[in-house]
């Protein structure tokens, strides 16, 4: 169960709208926060694709120019109890 805990803490949660559509792509990257930016950023200023792959080896491609706009986060420890602030 703690193998489970750890990977889930070195992913990164992205949300991914594109335009036009009413739902929006969300999964979870292996990748770092920097480096999802930088791929962003290269892909809106060359025009090519977005091209990512998420922990289960899927690969998302979101056209460059659908791209409406990108949530980077990273998962935070759940607090439980009633003292959890």
């Amino acid at each position: 169960m703690s193998a489970k805990k750890s990977e889930s803490s070195q992913a990164s949660h992205v949300r991914i709208a594109v335009t036009n559509i009413s739902s929006e792509l969300a999964f979870e990257s292996t990748t770092s926060p920097a480096e999802i930016k930088a791929a962003v950023a290269a892909a809106i200023a060359a025009g090519t694709p977005l091209s990512m792959t998420d922990v289960r080896g899927h690969e998302i491609v979101v056209p460059a120019d659908k791209i409406g706009y990108v949530e980077i986060g990273q998962p935070t420890e759940r607090r439980v109890g009633f003292g959890a602030v």
